[in-house]
């Protein structure tokens, strides 16, 4: 019973992404439309290698560079920084800073930066490994001007059978403004982000993804909207 259960969840959060793709297309007509690329390297391990007896200590650093305007223009990097705690070997929290230098199109220079919280609970299942990520951020836009926006992530990875090595990835992510700013637009619906491609393991310490990521993107009046059509490709490696 549990088995097929697990089934059933790995298969649900499928079409739960495949569902969100087919909406935003559907909605292509009302929308900005934007190509770009989102290429990213995540280092993450255990605090161990600095002492033994931080051994449940974790740290997680990403670099991450961004470019739409079909390809044309780099706008945003994003530099993420954490420390965190294993409560098994399921679980870990995690507090962390992101800085997310951003230069869009016929817009000012926007240095923001991120304080957060966050937890993460992996969960194997016959099919592959689920996973799921929330996170509470405080954006710091310019000034005092603070905006508060938890997320919400949901991942699978499905190793193929012919191939362990390679591997089935999807996941979504959903953005929710708690409070309106200035700068930060009014409180609401903020993004989603969801993407379908394919990861190859290495070896235990690296693993790569390469995949197409929708990203549907809420401006600051709930009024135009802009979506986004990115090659995401991806280096993971874990200590």
């Amino acid at each position: 019973m549990i088995k097929k259960n697990m089934k059933n969840w790995a298969k649900a959060l499928m079409w739960l992404i495949f569902t969100f793709m087919c909406v935003d297309a559907m909605a292509m007509d009302d929308l900005l439309q934007d190509a770009g690329s989102w290429l990213q390297i995540v280092g993450e391990g255990s605090l161990k290698v600095v002492d033994p007896r931080l051994e449940k200590g974790r740290f997680w650093l990403e670099g991450q560079s961004r470019f739409d305007n079909d390809w044309n223009h780099w706008y945003q990097g994003m530099v993420r920084s954490a420390v965190g705690y294993s409560l098994s070997d399921r679980a870990t929290i995690w507090a962390g800073y992101t800085w997310l230098p951003t230069q869009n199109i016929g817009k000012s220079y926007v240095s923001q930066q991120d304080v957060w919280p966050a937890f993460r609970y992996v969960m194997p299942t016959s099919l592959g490994t689920l996973s799921f990520r929330t996170m509470f951020e405080s954006n710091f836009l310019q000034g005092d001007d603070v905006r508060f926006r938890p997320r919400q992530m949901i991942r699978f990875m499905h190793p193929m059978e012919f191939e362990p090595r390679l591997s089935l990835i999807s996941w979504d992510e959903f953005f929710v403004r708690i409070n309106s700013t200035k700068y930060g637009g009014q409180a609401g619906f903020d993004q989603n982000r969801a993407f379908a491609g394919l990861g190859w393991t290495f070896n235990k310490n690296v693993r790569t993804e390469l995949g197409y990521m929708n990203q549907y993107l809420d401006d600051a009046t709930h009024t135009n909207n802009t979506m986004r059509h990115l090659i995401m490709g991806s280096v993971f490696i874990n200590f």
